[in-house]
């Protein structure tokens, strides 16, 4: 089994050279730990889900060859054979797969499960799977991009009428109020702050006047404060008004050009009196299976929302000033993502919006796109973010 690991894995000249890239300094190597592995490992809201949706769907893996995307410790492979796969082929780039491949010896299931070093782009199998099986979710779904591995993996591997688990997402976002734009704004404040003592000095003991350059720290630090989405892990009570879905996927279906970039309208009733101090952005993701063949139901779900908390959190987009908002007001606007031009795997996220007061019933697109009495568009604030 060993050698048939080794023949199907990156050479060890290709693993260097692989490794030397900038996108495994970025990205790839934090997987490489134990310590890392520990954190996903450790999210029950996680765990359970891939647990209970693979037991609950033993028809799907029974007597199957199954493929796991982003292997990392191996525990979905492992699941994926004790379901009953009678071939797994776990695909991890980094080392950490020697970790994999201890834990797999040491359950008894090496004679099914082969854990391979390689990425899913440059993988070659010696047969096509069933069942292609991957935690790939990052920050409001999409940071890390390894959806685009998991599709591409898909499109060469997966047997005509497989199941991709998970097979359905969403991305969502809602109005909160919470302390934390409070706290990145006086962040930044006492930077700014610091700056300015930093410059007093440096022109009182070195003769140097920096102040030349207080325009320019100041919009890069407003931007690492104001323009940079937090991690939060927000309580349900924390939203002031109703989430709304602004993307689906079918990942049966959806290609690239679905989700590298797009726009995604919402109009989020307020359901109280309140100011409205960002958004928070988060995801869910089902394991339903194929129309041909459905996983059992009810549906195994992984939710992110508010309330429910797990790794991931949600996203903060902090808005500076606070909105103030009344119970039947509507947040409406439209969300568009992007990946960032320095990093693929990182996203910058816009959001154009406006208040709209009780009695306006108009769509987003009414107000923006379209000419006519409806249109508002001269109303709306544009705002911008980046998910590191």
């Amino acid at each position: 089994m060993a050698d048939k690991e080794a023949k199907l894995s990156k050479t060890q000249e290709q693993q260097e050279k692989f490794e030397d890239g900038s996108d495994f300094a970025n990205y790839f190597c934090t997987y490489s730990f134990l310590y890392h592995q520990k954190q996903m490992l450790e999210d029950t809201r996680r765990m359970d889900a891939y647990y209970n949706a693979i037991m609950k769907n033993k028809h799907h893996f029974e007597g199957k060859v199954v493929m796991d995307v982003g292997a990392g410790s191996g525990i979905l492979s492992i699941w994926a054979a004790m379901a009953g796969a009678k071939k797994v082929y776990g695909i991890e780039a980094t080392q950490v797969t020697k970790y994999a491949r201890q834990l797999v010896k040491s359950m008894k299931l090496d004679d099914r499960v082969s854990i391979i070093q390689c990425t899913a782009e440059d993988v070659e199998l010696p047969e096509k799977v069933d069942v292609i099986i991957s935690e790939w979710m990052g920050y409001f779904l999409l940071r890390e991009s390894m959806l685009d591995s998991v599709l591409v993996a898909r499109d060469k591997w997966l047997k005509p009428g497989g199941c991709l688990y998970p097979s359905h997402c969403t991305m969502s976002v809602g109005p909160v109020y919470t302390d934390e734009t409070i706290k990145k704004k006086q962040g930044f404040e006492e930077s700014m702050q610091g700056w300015y003592d930093f410059t007093q000095t440096t022109k009182e003991k070195y003769g140097v006047d920096m102040s030349s350059l207080n325009d320019a720290y100041k919009e890069e630090h407003w931007e690492y404060y104001m323009e940079t989405a937090s991690w939060v892990d927000l309580a349900a009570g924390d939203l002031v008004g109703q989430g709304c879905v602004v993307k689906t996927l079918d990942l049966n279906t959806c290609k690239l050009e679905d989700f590298k970039e797009f726009d995604g309208d919402f109009s989020c009733n307020i359901t109280k009196n309140t100011y409205v101090s960002g958004y928070a952005g988060w995801f869910d993701v089902t394991f339903e299976g194929t129309k041909e063949n459905p996983a059992n139901k009810p549906f195994v779900a992984l939710d992110t929302a508010p309330g429910c908390s797990s790794h991931w959190g949600q996203q903060m987009f902090c808005i500076q000033p606070s909105i103030t908002a009344s119970a039947g007001n509507r947040l409406v606007g439209r969300l568009n993502l992007t990946r960032t031009k320095e990093n693929q795997r990182l996203l910058e996220i816009r959001i154009t919006h406006f208040c709209a007061p009780s009695g306006n019933k108009s769509t987003v697109k009414e107000m923006l796109d379209e000419e006519g009495p409806k249109n508002q568009k001269d109303r709306f604030t544009k705002l911008k973010w980046k998910i590191q």
